[in-house]
């Protein structure tokens, strides 16, 4: 606006220059923007975020300044509301061209006579005054200039636009209390409704507030009578009594509720992921995402049904995420299990947690690509004692059992632990770190960090990155990053890398296919058997704290943490009873009605029969015959462990014995076997708890009438006992039939007590 002021010019010529000031005020009139022109220019305080089909997933409130809602077309807004604003604010607006001239006259009128008359402006008038702010009414009013400005803008409007136009963007724009601006905002924020739904007497308050935004609720429902009654009187057949005393109850209600949530849906933390992804530019308005939104809502219910049966375990938070296998774009995203977590707002699916377990496919397919091993070779799950740095390393299975000499496919399948580390003995533990980078897992520290423990998940990794990882299993070991979760708009996705090599990508996933492999450790009937041809894995991380599942089918990775955002340990929840029963449930939505078909093997396998010999000193085979997958110039028909290997087992059994502390006095030939002096038992809850055992064995050749004691308490008969183990530390006792003691070990078990003892 051009600044001039009356003031500026003599005093006789005070008159003239007031009308040369309006006339140059009244020269932005002839540029206002078209009907169009605003309404394309409407921006909403909020954010709605929308589904892959379209549907609101999300709504997220941007503008902290104001609370503006959506454009709102009259056709859409109550015929009550129509009929009230006109009557409080304009009631020939359908007869002027923009200005009320009878209104200025009267106005101008019983000013004369220092009357108290209503303001002659217009709902055009004021619309002007919202398109452009040099016509807005400041703390003293607005200027002469101002005045006449705004009546030629007003008729200039008139002339441009349509009535149902100016009505339209009126009550789009109109603030009408406090930070609510448009009708869009006051009907979902005071009434808890959409515009088109606004009765009688809400439509009175609506157009009371126009008038004094911020007025006590009691005048605001004094001046809502009056728009009601003028209203009525207009109105053939209308109620000729009024009931302010219950408008009073309505204005006194209303004016206190927000019934409008700053955000609210199913996606509240994919929401923000997606809009940090759209950038500052996305400032109001529909973004439309990858997510499915019947998938998403499943994936919500699915959560919480789980963590409200886990409650009682200690268990209040979890993450879900779903991602497609071919484009990589997130199909689902729950970030927290909402009203059950006291940290609601931490997002579960970029939150570092432990992944126990989990890595372990990623270490065998290396391994398996190196040749260092076949699905079919034989590794030892026996007590390991590894040299490191900080000390011995001695890992130990969920179950505190060892299964002797075992094919890599069980020890995969059954999630072993000391097989996973002598695999990694092979690997090393930095190629397996570089290896755990180039599948996108952003390990912060270094290989030598983690050491050995690398192979069961002591790094930290987040949910989205693990589950990607797992994609390039289902994808032939190629991997891509995920797609953003914006609609791409057609956009080429990134070429995926060959960071796996396809044959090992492709047994290992057939490993964690088979049901049989897993038996050792879950049984048969466990969750993770499903309908529709699928993949997975379980991992739980130390003492309990984080619970995984993640996994494959033809066309989807799905992977699932629960636990405590707190990092607080859960009670008693296992591989199967904690995060697999939700990833189980979605593969079957999924699946509902879609088939998944195993994968087609990679042209460089071979399938070949296997059979397996005894252990030593046992006449039945160390596993069932089968046929078995191979690398092509790996493979072999007969698995068994010669002469020399088991002797030199028997040796290093024997070396260990030799460094025992014996009980003095004790017969030389009669020593404990297992466990070992001094072992360290630490309680990994990947396996139910009814495998929790930890054996206990004499040497060969020892004579009968054994006895075993834990602590001074008897415990079993014989030559071997298994012991279901207590945190603590214990002392271990071999006696004979006399009570004699042969030898003794302590021993000490950490983690949480499993029941059943």
């Amino acid at each position: 606006m051009t600044s001039c002021t009356p003031a500026a010019a003599g005093r006789r010529w005070r008159v003239l220059a007031a009308w040369g000031c309006g006339l140059l005020a009244a020269l932005p009139a002839w540029a206002l923007p078209t009907f169009e022109e605003v309404r394309q220019g409407h921006r909403s305080s909020e954010v709605l975020v929308l589904s892959r089909e379209g549907e609101l997933l999300q709504r997220v409130r941007q503008d902290a300044q104001v609370r503006r809602g959506a454009w709102v077309a009259l056709a859409d807004m109550s015929p009550a509301l129509r009929t009230a604003l006109v009557w409080s604010e304009d009631k020939r607006f359908y007869e002027h061209s923009g200005v009320d001239w009878a209104a200025v006259s009267a106005a101008a009128w019983g000013r004369l006579w220092h009357q108290r008359t209503r303001g002659a402006s217009t709902i055009t008038m004021q619309l002007a005054g919202l398109l452009d702010e040099d016509w807005r009414q400041g703390p003293g009013g607005r200027s002469v200039a101002q005045k006449l400005g705004q009546a030629v803008a007003a008729q200039v409007l008139d002339r441009r636009w349509r009535k149902d136009q100016i009505l339209e963007a009126y009550l789009n724009l109109v603030p009408f209390r406090g930070e609510i601006v448009g009708i869009d905002a006051l009907a979902r924020t005071l009434f808890g409704k959409a515009a088109h739904g606004l009765q009688e007497h809400e439509a009175a308050l609506a157009a009371a507030l126009v008038r004094a935004p911020n007025a006590r609720p009691a005048q605001v429902a004094q001046r809502a009578c009056g728009v009601l009654r003028l209203m009525r009187s207009a109105q053939a057949g209308a109620p000729a009594h009024t009931d302010c005393a219950a408008l009073a109850l309505l204005a006194d209600g209303a004016l206190q509720r927000r019934a409008w949530p700053a955000s609210e849906g199913v996606a509240p933390h994919a929401a923000r992921r997606a809009l940090a992804q759209a950038g500052a530019a996305q400032a109001g308005g529909v973004l439309r995402t990858t997510l499915s939104a019947p998938l998403q809502r499943r994936a919500v219910q699915v959560l919480e049904q789980q963590l409200r049966e886990l409650r009682g375990r200690h268990v209040e938070d979890g993450a879900v995420l779903v991602l497609d296998n071919a484009s990589g774009e997130v199909l689902a995203w729950v970030g927290s299990s909402g009203v059950l977590s006291a940290a609601a707002e931490v997002d579960g699916v970029l939150a570092l947690r432990q992944p126990g377990s989990t890595l372990k496919p990623f270490l065998y397919a290396q391994a398996l690509a190196e040749r260092r091993l076949t699905a079919a070779s034989l590794i030892e799950d026996s007590p390991a004692q590894i040299a490191t740095p900080g000390g011995l390393y001695i890992p130990q299975n969920y179950d505190r059992q060892f299964k002797g000499w075992v094919s890599v496919r069980t020890a995969l399948g059954a999630s072993l632990n000391v097989p996973a580390v002598r695999t990694l003995t092979m690997v090393s533990p930095d190629a397996f770190f570089r290896q755990l980078r180039s599948l996108g897992l952003p390990l912060a520290e270094s290989a030598g960090y983690f050491g050995y423990s690398l192979a069961l998940g002591s790094s930290e990794v987040a949910l989205l990155h693990l589950t990607n990882a797992y994609r390039a299993l289902a994808n032939g070991g190629r991997y891509g990053p995920v797609a953003p979760l914006v609609r791409p708009g057609g956009a080429a996705a990134a070429a995926p890398t060959q960071v796996l090599d396809a044959g090992a990508a492709f047994i290992v996933g057939d490993i964690l296919a088979d049901g049989n492999a897993r038996a050792r450790t879950f049984g048969t009937d466990s969750v993770l058997a499903t309908r529709a041809w699928t993949a997975v894995k379980t991992g739980t991380s130390k003492d309990m704290r984080d619970n995984w599942a993640l996994g494959w089918s033809q066309r989807y990775t799905v992977g699932v943490w629960v636990g405590n955002a707190s990092g607080a340990a859960m009670h008693e929840v296992s591989g199967t009873s904690g995060a697999a029963p939700v990833w189980a449930a979605l593969m079957a939505h999924l699946h509902a009605r879609a088939p998944s078909r195993a994968p087609v093997a990679p042209v460089a396998l071979v399938r070949q029969a296997v059979r397996f010999g005894p252990a030593p000193g046992v006449s039945t085979p160390l596993e069932a015959a089968r046929a078995e997958w191979f690398l092509a110039g790996t493979q072999q028909s007969f698995f068994a462990m010669d002469s020399g290997a088991a002797g030199a087992d028997a040796a290093s059994l024997g070396a260990l014995s030799d460094t025992k502390n014996s009980v003095p006095g004790a017969p030389s030939a009669v020593r404990i076997l297992a466990p070992a002096p001094g072992t360290i038992v630490a309680l990994d809850p990947d396996i139910p708890p009814q495998h929790q055992r930890l054996q206990f064995a004499a040497m060969p050749g020892a004579p009968a009438g054994l006895r075993w004691r834990i602590d001074g308490k008897p415990l079993a008969r014989g030559a071997q006992a298994a012991w279901l183990p207590w945190p603590g530390r214990h002392v271990v006792q071999l006696t004979d039939a006399r009570g004699t003691v042969l030898d003794e070990v302590r021993i000490e078990v950490r983690g949480a007590g499993l029941a059943g003892r």
